[in-house]
């Protein structure tokens, strides 16, 4: 039967460089600093990469022997919590601020420029569809309806619905001059 040892004891020992002594102060840790992040992050995936973060902090600092209580290794693992979930609100902050500030230009800068569409020549091109191709094409493109509503309202199949819009695409794109 192994003897748990306290708090004082593990950091002594991951301080003198034993594994299994790291083991165990993960062991212990983990839970408490995850319950920490989904309290204050609301994210489970943020409280899993704050786990992450405060037990390499943590762990560098024991094995530097920062730590000046290590009766209070509980209390140092909370604060590391605390710092990090600020930085991370800090950081959130200052990108939010620099996109409002910022945003637009690069947002013009970055934008893909449309290209010039001839809305006659297209007219023209979806016109040319038969009629099914044509009402597939409108109610997916231009009523943004799913495969599946465009199939009940025209009494066909999704898959079918799938095939028509692949190729009236791909006439509407040999009729534009567009190759791909």
């Amino acid at each position: 039967m192994e003897i748990e040892i306290n708090d004082a004891g593990l950091v002594e020992r991951i301080g003198s460089g034993d594994r299994a002594s790291e083991a165990e102060f993960c062991r212990r840790m983990v839970p408490r600093v995850r319950l920490y992040g989904l309290r204050h992050l609301r994210d489970s995936a943020a409280a899993d990469d704050l786990v992450q973060q405060v037990l390499i902090t943590a762990l560098e600092a024991l094995r530097a022997g920062r730590l000046r209580e290590p009766e209070k290794l509980a209390s140092f693992v909370l604060g590391i919590c605390r710092v990090t979930v600020l930085d991370q609100y800090r950081n959130t902050q200052r990108k939010q601020r620099l996109l409002e500030q910022f945003g637009g230009e690069l947002n013009e800068l970055f934008a893909p420029s449309p290209p010039d569409l001839d809305q006659e020549r297209l007219r023209g091109c979806v016109q040319g569809l038969n009629e099914r191709e044509r009402s597939v094409i409108v109610m997916s493109f231009y009523d943004e309806q799913t495969s599946a509503d465009v199939a009940d309202f025209l009494g066909i199949s999704e898959s079918n619905v799938r095939v028509i819009r692949h190729r009236a695409v791909h006439q509407l794109r040999h009729c534009m001059g567009v190759s791909l």
